[in-house]
């Protein structure tokens, strides 16, 4: 019974890494892109300012 038990996590454990892997690489690519989504608003905003537009709606 021990073997069996040890197979099926022996089995399991490299798509539960690779699923592990995957959901993080997406984590941080979408939170990069969030952040400079935020950023380049940001900028953008000053500058509109700073030129005297009015704020982008």
């Amino acid at each position: 019974m021990n073997d069996v038990i040890g197979g099926i996590l022996w089995a399991l454990a490299p798509t539960v890494l690779v699923g592990l892997l995957f959901w993080a690489i997406m984590r941080a690519i979408v939170r990069a892109d969030r952040d400079e989504r935020r950023a380049y608003t940001r900028l953008e905003a000053e500058e509109r300012a700073r030129r005297g537009l009015s704020p982008k709606s």
